[in-house]
């Protein structure tokens, strides 16, 4: 992975491109229970992050960001958020 400084080239486009060092490392430190974090299928923002809060034969109950959804999708940690290599991903959509 490169450095922020190797990043200047970009411009104002940089920020758009990757984390900083410092939001890579919050990323890497925040807590992610994969089991749990889940994308969930919204009609204006395409997915909406949510959390499992329950599950029952053929129903899952989802506390999303705002509003009820039905379909859920597995979700990568956030520290791969803006990551370059997509092949590290587990969960691609």
């Amino acid at each position: 992975m490169s450095s922020d400084s190797e990043m200047a080239i970009f411009g104002e486009a940089a920020p758009y491109l990757r984390k900083s060092e410092k939001e890579r490392i919050e990323a890497q430190n925040k807590p992610f229970d994969a089991k749990t974090s889940v994308f969930v299928v919204h009609a204006k923002e395409s997915f909406v992050k949510g959390t499992i809060q329950s599950r029952e034969t053929g129903k899952v109950t989802v506390k999303t960001e705002g509003g009820e959804d039905d379909q859920i999708f597995s979700m990568n940690p956030p520290k791969y958020d803006k990551i370059e290599d997509m092949a590290m991903m587990t969960h691609l959509h």
